[in-house]
């Protein structure tokens, strides 16, 4: 069966180049798609100020488009995470991005707030199957011991985004107005849709991989498989260690949107930063949380690889100890005046938050086989953003409320550290491991 499996695959005999290591080439594509992606998110939070200013618009209108993006973006993981798993990433992730590219660049036409909403309601549409694409494309090309690290690897791209977005787009914004914004991330994202369709394939179809590789990855498929049971779609959802990622996954996406929609004007507003400085200031907590994101799961990849330990324990320690960390380093940003120490503390929290999310994301892998991978994912995902989604919406409500940010980051410190929880409680072993603990009665 193993040699059968084996002569299926692409063969040094095609006379075309063999790259070396081609799996961790083909991740940038995922680590490109996270960073476009990730950008399109943080133009809002750029171009608020001058929304607010030319439109009319408040802080609380501003958080409700954050909301109704993750409020539409966390129901169409549903459907996004069946579908790439029935169709494949190549397909899906050639279409996501290209239609988000094109929500993005409608933001530059619109004038009022239902035009705002619809838009980034498609937005939310349309960029649902990043995330679970990008775990399917870790599934088929990497070994379960480098998923965590590959896994780190394309999920920095929601951490470069916002880095390399504030700089960028505040240029954009001074020079052109925040329409240009818009246009620019449109444009990009229709580049890279076409790149990724013309150069992407699955290992079995990739005429560049090489033999040895080729069978180290089929290997890994065949041999490792993970969950004792075959369950449907829909049984999913009868799992505890599913309920977990998505309650764990709920908490991080909680803090996340919070700093995805609200930093700039939160650093302009209750730290007195201009809007020039705000670009480059914006951008290093997040520069922070790629490094420290994947250092996480470079750790992980080691700690997994000691005797006696499992993938996903070492995944489950390392994040409740980042998710403790996280809580309270947040808590206590608002409350430390020095501008300077402000910004090492919030950017460790976003450090650990970066290594939980990279952590959540291998998760799937180590409790579901191979072929389910993206439809755990996206469950996950819809958890995090379903729940995730009040954060901007409650922050700008309590910002034009009261006037202050220091609520919200409390609020949000809490609900990190009780991350812990979830993944303790209920993500402790693959489906169908223990059944008659795992499975939840009606």
């Amino acid at each position: 069966m193993a040699t059968e499996t084996v002569q299926a695959g692409p063969r040094e005999s095609t006379g075309r180049r063999i790259i070396k290591n081609l799996r961790w080439w083909i991740l940038g594509w995922a680590l490109l798609a996270g960073i476009v992606n990730y950008m399109d998110r943080s133009a809002i939070a750029i171009a608020a100020p001058e929304m607010i200013k030319q439109l009319a618009l408040t802080k609380t209108d501003i958080g409700l488009l954050g909301t109704v993006f993750s409020w539409v973006y966390a129901f169409s993981q549903l459907p996004a995470g069946w579908l790439i798993d029935k169709l494949g990433a190549r397909r899906m992730y050639f279409l996501a991005i290209g239609l988000w590219s094109v929500s993005t660049a409608l933001m530059a036409i619109g004038t009022t707030m239902w035009q705002f909403i619809t838009f980034r309601a498609l937005l939310g549409i349309t960029e649902a199957p990043n995330s679970p694409a990008s775990a399917k494309v870790t599934a088929e090309w990497f070994p379960r011991a480098e998923r965590a690290q590959a896994t780190a690897v394309w999920d920095s791209g929601s951490k470069w985004g916002p880095a390399i977005a504030p700089p960028i787009l505040t240029a954009i914004l001074l020079a052109f107005g925040w329409q240009a914004i818009f246009v620019f991330l449109g444009v990009l994202g229709v580049l890279l849709a076409i790149g990724f369709f013309v150069f992407y394939r699955s290992p079995e179809e990739h005429r560049r991989l090489g033999q040895q590789e080729f069978e180290m990855i089929q290997r890994d498929r065949a041999g490792t498989s993970v969950s004792g049971v075959n369950t449907s779609w829909g049984g999913l959802f009868k799992h505890r260690q599913v309920w977990g990622l998505m309650a764990g996954f709920f908490c991080v996406i909680w803090i996340w949107n919070l700093f995805i929609v609200f930093l700039p004007l939160y650093l302009q507003q209750a730290r007195g930063v201009s809007i020039a400085n705000t670009g480059f200031l914006a951008a290093v907590p997040y520069l922070v949380a790629a490094v420290m994101g994947i250092t996480g799961g470079y750790i992980i990849t080691r700690y997994s690889r000691r005797p006696g330990t499992s993938p996903l324990a070492a995944k489950r320690h390392v994040m409740v100890i980042a998710s403790i960390a996280s809580g309270v380093l947040v808590c206590l940003v608002p409350f430390i005046a020095d501008l300077t120490l402000s910004m090492v503390v919030l950017s460790v929290a976003m450090g650990c938050i970066a290594t939980m999310t990279s952590a959540a994301w291998a998760m799937p892998g180590d409790i579901v086989d191979t072929k389910q991978v993206a439809s755990v994912g996206a469950i996950m995902n819809f958890g995090g953003y379903f729940g995730g989604a009040f954060s901007p919406l409650i922050a700008g409500m309590i910002a034009d409320a009261t006037g202050s940010y220091t609520p919200s980051f409390v609020l949000g410190g809490v609900i990190a550290a009780l991350a812990a929880v979830a993944y303790v409680a209920l993500v402790r072993r693959p489906i169908g491991a223990g059944r008659t603990e795992e499975v939840i009665g009606a």
